[in-house]
């Protein structure tokens, strides 16, 4: 199975973002493409912001664009929905990204965005256990020179 996605949080599930989604769900070239909102509130807002890596600790959704497809001949056209809806979405999107939804070509400031205040002080740890940077594979938080 092939996939694709993107995701950030929205500042508010506004009518107008309800309505993009629905216009776009209708579009989707894939039976297996889907929307998915998720709710976050309880426990996770009970947690500092400085206290874990994670620093969304708002009452709020995560909005996740997520295609799947079997043939690889549909790369192009699923992806390019994806991008295509992620897009559409951006007006009701916050600064704030899930760091565990960025994709490869998510580099750079989606990863500062994913860690928000927290990154500097990530930077200072990585800095201090990984300063050659070995583990960068992921969406990497550059350590500091």
């Amino acid at each position: 199975m092939l996939n694709y996605w993107k995701s950030s949080f929205l500042t508010e599930l506004s009518d107008d973002a309800i309505d993009t989604m629905i216009a776009r769900f209708a579009r989707c070239p894939t039976p297996m493409g889907q929307l998915i909102m998720e709710h976050f509130h309880g426990a996770v807002t009970r947690v500092g912001v400085s206290d874990t890596a994670f620093p969304y600790r708002s009452e709020g959704y995560n909005f996740l664009v997520l295609c799947e497809w079997l043939d690889r001949r549909d790369n192009d056209r699923c992806i390019t929905w994806t991008r295509e809806t992620y897009a559409q979405m951006e007006p009701s999107f916050g600064s704030f990204r899930y760091v565990n939804y960025l994709d490869d070509d998510d580099m750079g400031e989606p990863v500062v965005a994913a860690y928000g205040p927290n990154y500097r002080r990530l930077q200072q740890i990585k800095s201090k256990y990984d300063p050659k940077n070995f583990f960068r594979m992921n969406q990497n938080i550059q350590p500091l020179a």
